[in-house]
């Protein structure tokens, strides 16, 4: 009795351990794909469709700024004479004349404004600089912050007790009062050492920019490096106690090479969406500026500016004020929609 029972227990033991068949094997082998950080994140990302949609449409106005102007035959700054305050895709009276005698002239789809310059190349050109200065500004505080931050978090002390003091005065300070006055009191400096340096490189770099624009970007360098700090501080803090660190600080490397080759790559996550988010927080301050007219200086243009130089016509061309400002408000709106998205994507917590 007992040796059949014994019998029948190694029988089913042996079906426990039968081979697999061909469709045990076909739904294994998908659970033992390696998939990357990054490829792992950018799944995640397509799967928040309404981050991925504002990607399509950061996508899309970065083609309209940059690849638009090519089908344009007009210039932003371009005056044409008998062409001022013209509607939408209308023509002056020249044009019409030229386009009677057979010739092909491109219509100006969005009209002019008040000196006669072609108004979808002015926005095209306006959502360029936004871009650009948002884009740089947010790369500036980037550098800015990791290195205080880096220093602060794997220094400590003394080091880090003086930088966080410096980051709490800046906090205490009301940042657009004092954007506000570092902007109007350093153009006219700037506007003095372009005309004064004219020869050489920083003095035409500020010429082609703008004193405007130079401003912004020092106030964003001496204002807005702060919050991206504190970020890095706490990741370095956190990683600067790992195995790999302590191995390559018994290799003999220095201070710097661990910062710059272990830790900040390791907290490349955090600067990414630091620095995604940093962008509309830059186009927004810059469109302020240029609302109040000590942003970009003219003949350059913006979408804070283009707003505040359509206000004078706001009944007559209502087009020229809910154009730059709806293309402003989706812009912003779909940078802060896509760092949220991408925080939640690089984010180990939100991997389900």
């Amino acid at each position: 009795m007992n040796d059949t029972r014994i019998i029948q227990e190694n029988a089913a033991g042996e079906d426990l351990f039968a081979p697999a068949g061909a469709a045990e094997k076909s739904a294994f082998e998908p659970q033992l794909k390696s998939v990357s950080y990054w490829k792992d994140a950018w799944r995640r990302l397509k799967a928040n469709r309404i981050a991925f949609v504002s990607l399509c449409f950061i996508v899309f106005l970065i083609l309209f700024a940059y690849a638009g102007p090519l089908f344009i035959p007009y210039d932003y700054d371009e005056q044409i004479r008998g062409s001022e305050n013209l509607h939408i895709f209308a023509y002056s009276e020249q044009e019409l004349a030229r386009i009677d005698s057979g010739e092909r002239v491109f219509p100006h789809i969005l009209g002019t404004d008040s000196h006669g310059r072609d108004f979808l190349e002015r926005v095209m050109f306006g959502a360029r600089i936004s871009l650009l200065i948002g884009v740089t500004a947010a790369l500036l505080t980037l550098v800015i912050g990791a290195i205080f931050g880096s220093i602060a978090g794997y220094v400590g002390g003394k080091a880090d007790m003086a930088i966080m003091r410096v980051i709490d005065i800046i906090y205490s300070v009301p940042d657009v009062l004092v954007v506000l006055l570092l902007t109007v009191t350093l153009k006219p400096l700037l506007v003095n050492f372009a005309g004064n340096n004219q020869s050489n490189f920083m003095g035409r770099l500020v010429i082609i920019l703008g004193p405007g624009i130079i401003a912004i970007f020092i106030a964003f360098a001496l204002l807005y490096w702060t919050s991206l700090a504190r970020i890095v501080r706490g990741q370095i803090m956190r990683l600067k106690h790992e195995e790999y660190v302590l191995a390559a600080r018994a290799l003999g490397a220095g201070g710097c090479r661990i910062i710059f080759r272990h830790l900040l790559p390791n907290s490349v996550d955090a600067l990414v969406t630091a620095t995604c988010l940093q962008i509309p927080a830059a186009i927004f301050l810059e469109s302020f500026l240029s609302f109040l007219g000590i942003g970009v200086s003219a003949p350059m243009a913006s979408l804070g500016s283009l707003v505040s130089d359509s206000l004078s016509g706001m009944y007559s061309y209502t087009h020229r004020l809910i154009i730059p400002a709806a293309v402003l408000s989706l812009l912003i709106l779909s940078l802060n929609i896509f760092g949220d998205g991408l925080r939640d994507a690089l984010d180990p917590r939100f991997k389900k």
